[in-house]
């Protein structure tokens, strides 16, 4: 497969009017292919491998929130990055998750080509999926190279997407005080 990818790079190297056999060029494509199978390698993975079983009873049911959470995901319109972090939120009903899983799922997700407010919302359905809390809330801030190195070209602006389920969508307490730890 990276073969495959690679001879795409090569043509869209000749394509834009370089010479792919340059010496600063000569292995680009085959460098590109393999950036590219790793930035979508979420593709390969699925949710109950990630996991791994790391779902623990508890009595825990109380907030329990996990801050800053680097991402970095390929815009699905322009095939450029976006970068920035997702807080994520739930409140357990018997069982809590392996703290290194919601980075896991996070990077999962996130190593797909898609926009930012589909990724907020898998990572909160897989959240609510595994742990079966009564709420989940996920809130995605990130700037978008699509928007900062073409087009507007407007390099200050960031977006936030927000997804909140169950219970931090029902109470408008618990939706607060979730805001409030996050900023």
């Amino acid at each position: 497969m990276t073969d495959d990818i690679a001879q795409h790079y090569r043509h869209i190297i000749t394509a834009i009017g370089e010479n792919p056999d340059r010496e600063g060029l000569r292995d680009t494509p085959k460098r590109a292919a393999k950036a590219m199978q790793f930035l979508t390698a979420g593709y390969q993975q699925s949710l109950e491998e990630i996991v791994n079983g790391a779902v623990f009873e508890s009595q825990t049911d109380e907030m329990v929130l996990v801050k800053d959470i680097e991402l970095y995901s390929m815009c699905e319109h322009h095939l450029l990055p976006f970068i920035g972090k997702c807080h994520i939120a739930y409140l357990p009903s018997g069982k809590v998750l392996g703290l290194s899983k919601f980075a896991r799922i996070v990077d999962m997700y996130a190593r797909r080509m898609q926009i930012q407010e589909n990724l907020t919302r898998e990572i909160a359905e897989a959240v609510q999926q595994v742990t079966q809390s009564r709420g989940v809330a996920v809130v995605i801030e990130a700037r978008h190279l699509c928007m900062m190195m073409r087009g507007v070209e407007k390099q200050n602006s960031s977006m936030t997407s927000s997804v909140m389920l169950g219970s931090f969508r029902s109470n408008q307490a618990t939706r607060q005080e979730f805001l409030t730890l996050i900023s």
